[in-house]
């Protein structure tokens, strides 16, 4: 499933033919994906300026004019791109395309400051979703009210943390993965950031606060590891696994500096360490990691 850093990069990739742009018509060539579109979904955005994108967790949020929010969440599979130029002629493309047509399953049609073009969702397991949802409303709304901190800013620190893994028996990769507590991390970033903090996937999340309920130099170092991998990631263009896509129909390469996912059997690459990547089963997930360095 694309993370957090995927879901930025597309927001990014789609910022600058969106916004501002007037979406002249929503074409959906399906009634559903992995839910069905909201009633009238397509009467209710069409003919409506793009305000602007955003992001929250593993949501790509777009704005219209009159407070209206349309929720994009890619699934498994989901991407978007982008195709600029006259839709008579389909073959002019601003972006190169990027998946297979018998999977397009939403188009927006377009109209910016550039011209026409058309924003295209292909998602072929269709585990993505769209929804709708009023702006002024959006913390109440059942996809956000049970998010917690983003792990980006200062608002992910290690007092915040601190509160959070207080008593807790629950081992560490377990308590980052719950979106109630850092919303939008998922399993590739949480097994980057507890290697380069030296942490055991393994320990419970309580051992990183003291008695006094103040954070210890390990959820200090964790925190700023998290920020740190995830705006590598975000700068790298995402990590492009499996089926994703930036929208501009290019791969990230984030994935070429993986130090312990999926590189079981490896050396870890932590100089002086001379240990071997070892993959073990949290919740079943896979969790890779470094038993020689990470305690």
């Amino acid at each position: 499933m694309p993370e957090l850093p995927e879901v930025e990069t597309v927001r990014r990739g789609l910022a600058p033919t969106m916004e501002g742009a007037l979406l002249v018509r929503a074409e959906l060539r399906r009634p559903d994906l992995r839910f069905p579109f909201p009633d009238n979904f397509s009467a209710s955005v069409s003919g409506r300026r793009i305000v602007s994108l955003s992001r929250r967790a593993k949501y790509l949020m777009i704005d219209l004019e009159g407070g209206d929010v349309i929720i994009a969440h890619l699934g498994m599979s989901g991407s978007f791109r982008i195709e600029a130029g006259d839709p008579a002629a389909p073959g002019k493309f601003h972006h190169p395309r990027g998946k297979d047509e018998k999977h397009d399953h939403v188009i927006f049609h377009l109209n910016g400051q550039a011209g026409p073009a058309r924003v295209i969702y292909n998602d072929p397991r269709r585990f993505g979703f769209m929804d709708l949802a009023r702006r002024d409303a959006i913390g109440d709304h059942m996809f956000f009210r049970d998010l917690g901190q983003e792990p980006t800013g200062n608002a992910l620190d290690a007092a915040y943390l601190a509160r959070r893994f207080a008593g807790k028996a629950q081992p560490l990769k377990a308590a980052l993965l719950d979106q109630k507590i850092v919303a939008g991390l998922g399993n590739i970033y949480v097994c980057e950031a507890l290697w380069r903090s030296d942490l055991s996937p393994s320990r419970p999340a309580g051992s990183l606060v003291d008695k006094r309920g103040h954070a210890k130099q390990g959820l200090v170092t964790l925190t700023d590891a998290i920020r740190a991998v995830i705006a590598d990631a975000i700068a790298a263009g995402g990590s492009s696994l499996k089926d994703y896509i930036q929208a501009d129909g290019s791969l990230g390469y984030f994935q070429h500096s993986f130090s312990v996912y999926d590189r079981e059997g490896e050396a870890c690459r932590k100089p002086g360490c001379g240990g071997t990547v070892a993959r073990i089963v949290h919740a079943g997930r896979s969790t890779f990691y470094c038993p020689r360095c990470q305690k």
